[in-house]
Formats: structure tokens, sequence, C-alpha cells
């Protein structure tokens, strides 16, 4: 037991390595803000002897960081931009008018290499041919486009 209590800080690490290593199997950054206040137990110890006061260091180096850290680093880690996939992916993108879209007829258009049957809401009752045209929503097979004005970017 004189060993333990001379070695202690060892022990502490030893403590904060295995929750490090226990996180890498759970990635839910738990065990490591737990692992994190077994580092300050080990700081701790390296001051003093107590016991009583290593064990609280770790305890509340552990809650804060779990309290306090942890949150904004789940936020982050999955506040990322959403995965879109499919036909929903060309919301945004440009494409040409390839027949005339009409107030009562469709037309088509190409967007990134796709032929497309295309419609337009509202802004004109005709676009040309040729036309450059923005994707504004996917319904099925087909595509709602608005005129892009020329020299915008």
């Amino acid at each position: 037991m004189d060993w333990l209590r001379d070695h202690l800080w060892e022990a502490w690490l030893a403590i904060g390595i295995a929750l490090g290593l226990a996180e890498l199997l759970s990635l839910d950054l738990f065990l490591l803000m737990l692992g994190v206040g077994a580092l300050g137990g080990m700081a701790t110890a390296l001051v003093t002897d107590s016991v009583i006061a290593q064990l609280v260091v770790a305890c509340v180096v552990a809650v804060a960081m779990v309290g306090a850290v942890r949150p904004p680093l789940i936020r982050r880690l999955h506040g990322g931009p959403d995965l879109v996939l499919g036909p929903a992916s060309l919301v945004g993108h440009r494409g040409v008018v390839t027949q005339a879209i009409e107030e009562h007829a469709p037309g088509r258009v190409k967007v990134e290499g796709e032929s497309w049957l295309a419609e337009s809401p509202g802004a004109e009752a005709q676009i040309a041919i040729g036309r450059t045209v923005e994707v504004i929503d996917i319904q099925g097979a087909t595509v709602f486009v608005r005129p892009v004005q020329e020299g915008a970017s």
C-alpha cells in the first residue's frame, strides 16, 4: 500500500490513459472528459498526498468537462452541413433551357449534364432556349426554375 501512496500520480495517469483509450471505442466524448478529470487528479497527486483532495479535484474537473466542454464539442461535431443526395442536390445549381418554358407548357432544361422537365412558377410567362436558369425546387421528375439575370454571378 505504501508503494501505491507514493506513486498515486501514476495510478491517476493510468486511469486517464485507460479512459482515453476506452473513448476510442465509444466515441461519445464522455469517457474522454472523465479521463481529463483523472489527469486533474494526477496533477493534484503531484502537489499533495491527500487522496481526498485528489478525488475532489478529479470529480470537479470531470463534472466541469462533462458540463461545460462536452456540449459545445458535440454541437460542433454534429452541426455540419446536411448531406443532400439525389435530385435534391441540384437545388441552387444552374442550367440552360433546351426547350422553351411557357406559361402553361413545361419545357426542358439541362442541369449538370442531365435533361429535366422544367416549369417556371411566376417570374416570366416564357423563358427562351439558351437562357440560363437556376433550380429552385424539384418535385418528382420536374425541376422548377427561375431565370438568372444577365451578369449575375
